[in-house]
């Protein structure tokens, strides 16, 4: 078998057996990819099965001269993951990144916007071009829903039990979550609904997608990025923001009011509670908030 055919099998597990989405299955590719072309420039012939931690070290020592740590650890990662596949299909019987270590990396925090910020963004929404309510209604859920850009634009109308107070969510490896939705914006969605969705010619394909191009198809995250790139021109908000930025001050603003991380964990999908914790760190003083109300000395 050569590479290609251990790659295409890898990626039929990807998706089969871990669930994972489009994006996520081209990012561990590229990284495969990356070692084949490292091999072909370097005349080193040599499959999947018998590459030696040698060999891969010479690459990982390559590769760290052109690309930041961050996306050096992607890669290691990456390639742990595809050689811990071909043990478990029982192709080989060791993994030959196993010694190689992945660079510390610091943790970032992630930007956040103020209520003020958000109130203003949304301000800005020309409700007068056929597609204000939308993008009105876009902003609004994902803030006040804590959404990936990838779970807005797969959002679906069957998603929605406005009645119990919640909308369906199917996040990363396909994994579906029950997300309170509140009234405010659940009224801006039927308003974009009734008044503004119902009068597109919808492309059959997107029948039940709830947030739809002005030609009747789904909106691609490109397309979310730039309505929210757009609106912090307009306003002039000094900030590198993006869809994303709204889920860090949806998790934010709710450990700033005293919501629990597990239940901030839960909302966000995330599948480690050690992945929710970053946002302790944006503001410390929840934490002396929770010294002084629940600590028996807190006198």
């Amino acid at each position: 078998m050569s590479w290609n055919s251990y790659i295409k099998s890898f990626q039929s597990y990807l998706k089969i057996e871990r669930g994972l989405s489009k994006n996520t299955i081209a990012n561990y590719t590229l990284d495969i990819e990356k070692l084949t072309f490292f091999l072909e420039t370097n005349a080193i012939a040599v499959s999947p099965i018998l590459i030696t931690e040698e060999i891969v070290q010479q690459f990982i020592y390559a590769v760290s001269k052109e690309i930041n740590a961050r996306s050096q650890a992607r890669i290691i990662s990456g390639l742990k993951s595809f050689f811990n596949y071909l043990i478990f299909e029982d192709y080989r019987t060791d993994n030959p990144m196993e010694l190689i270590e992945s660079p510390r990396l610091s943790r970032k925090l992630p930007d956040t916007l103020s209520v003020k910020d958000i109130d203003d963004l949304i301000k800005a929404i020309d409700l007068s071009r056929p597609d204000g309510e939308r993008n009105r209604a876009i902003i609004e859920t994902l803030y006040s829903c804590g959404l990936r850009v990838s779970e807005l634009v797969n959002l679906k109308i069957s998603d929605l039990f406005f009645e119990e107070g919640f909308i369906k969510i199917t996040g990363k490896g396909n994994k579906q979550r029950f997300v309170p939705i509140a009234p405010l914006t659940q009224k801006f969605i039927t308003i974009y609904k009734t008044g503004i969705r119902n009068h597109l010619q919808i492309n059959k394909k997107f029948e039940d997608t709830l947030f739809l191009n002005r030609r009747g198809n789904q909106l691609t995250r490109a397309m979310i990025f730039t309505i929210i790139k757009n609106l912090a021109t307009s306003i002039n908000l000094q900030k590198n923001i993006s869809p994303h930025t709204l889920r860090h001050s949806f998790a934010t603003h709710l450990l700033e009011n005293g919501a629990d991380l597990r239940s901030i964990q839960l909302m966000l999908g995330h599948e480690s509670i050690t992945t929710t914790e970053i946002y302790v760190h944006l503001d410390r003083s929840h934490l002396k908030k929770t010294i002084y109300a629940f600590h028996p000395r807190k006198m």
